[in-house]
């Protein structure tokens, strides 16, 4: 999914601008109704390379990426990158100061030892921060997840890089498999009355080069994962928070899941089985059992690091623990945000995402 934080940007950077807003609605305020941004409704026809690119006239879109790397002595790291575009209105943005969109950037590193993350702030419209389509290029400062590739799909040969007080991290992502449109081809229903958001992916990158932690660094190499939504009102009132999995299988398949929770009733618990050949198919409630197994305390908080997921129409039988389960994203917005290794019916990687504890 990747609902993701920068959706609580919203609610936070209207409540600073004007105190005269109401009490935020929902998780984060994210329940208010749209207004007069742009509604997610089904039967869009994606556009590539144009829906890379900025959406005008939906309040909130991300570009989201992980990666599950090891370096030669086996060890493990994960790494995460997201740019987050939030709209402040719904009218066509003006240029320079005057421009109503703001930008928020996340970074982190993960190892078994340490978890490390940083942010950055920025205004549209002032070359602080944006995305272009051609070539493709999304950047915070000199954060940037940018294209390498001359061909005719953008994405096939990217470069990734950021950094923080205490890690950085540059590495290439390539792939030549196809992008995959989540939920009802590329509409990702969020609730049971009607919230959703666009939603593709794309699952099959291989990342290499390096990262930085605390002085010392490791070259690096394994899968990666790119999650593109975008969205004006994507959840309800109710939705107190979510948990979000994304997975690598060894076997060559990858899974997408998430569980909205409520403050009253069952969750909202959806996901995507992708094969090997990139063809996904919708799972829904019924398919799929996601339960919290153990508990850390983490900044505090009791956070479900480890959870088991059945998917018995793929015969899917997992445990997911957590590589650190102090992975907390100790930023303005926190959240815990880290790397996950499966065992059971099947052997991967993928990355956990836990909001709202």
């Amino acid at each position: 999914m990747k609902i993701k934080l920068g959706l609580m940007l919203i609610a936070l950077l209207l409540c600073g601008c004007d105190n005269r807003q109401p009490p935020p609605k929902g998780f984060a305020g994210l329940g208010e109704q749209a207004g007069a941004f742009t509604p997610v409704v089904p039967g869009r026809v994606f556009s590539f390379p144009a829906d890379h690119g900025v959406h005008e006239g939906f309040r909130i879109e991300w570009w989201y990426v992980t990666a599950n790397l090891k370096d030669a002595e086996g060890r493990d790291y994960g790494v995460q990158w997201t740019l987050f575009r939030s709209a402040l209105n719904a009218a066509p943005q003006a240029s320079g100061w005057r421009n109503q969109t703001i930008w928020l950037g996340h970074a982190a590193v993960t190892s078994s030892a340490v978890h490390h993350a940083a942010e950055r702030y920025a205004r549209g419209a002032v070359g602080q921060a944006g995305v272009q389509t051609t070539p493709f290029d999304a950047w915070i400062d000199d954060w940037r997840f940018a294209t390498q590739a001359s061909g005719a799909d953008p994405l096939a040969d990217m470069q990734l890089k950021a950094s923080g007080p205490h890690f950085s991290y540059e590495l290439r992502l390539t792939s030549t498999r196809p992008l995959v449109l989540q939920g009802d081809k590329g509409f990702s229903q969020k609730s049971e009355q009607g919230q959703a958001s666009y939603y593709y992916s794309q699952p099959f990158f291989q990342a290499s080069g390096h990262v930085e932690i605390d002085g010392q660094r490791y070259t690096v190499s394994g899968p990666a994962w790119l999650d593109r939504e975008w969205s004006s009102q994507p959840l309800t009132a109710n939705q107190t928070g979510w948990d979000w999995f994304s997975l690598h299988l060894d076997s060559g398949e990858h899974v997408m899941l998430y569980r909205m929770r409520h403050k009253e009733g069952a969750p909202y618990l959806t996901g995507t089985w992708i094969d090997a050949q990139g063809q996904a198919q919708t799972l829904h409630a019924g398919q799929i059992s996601l339960e919290p197994l153990d508990t850390a305390v983490v900044a505090g908080r009791s956070m479900p690091v480890r959870w088991t997921i059945r998917i018995p129409g793929k015969r899917l039988d997992i445990t997911t623990d957590a590589l650190n389960p102090n992975a907390w994203m100790n930023l303005r917005i926190p959240y815990w945000e880290g790397p996950v290794h499966l065992s059971g019916s099947h052997s991967g990687n993928g990355y956990l995402e836990m909001t709202g504890y």
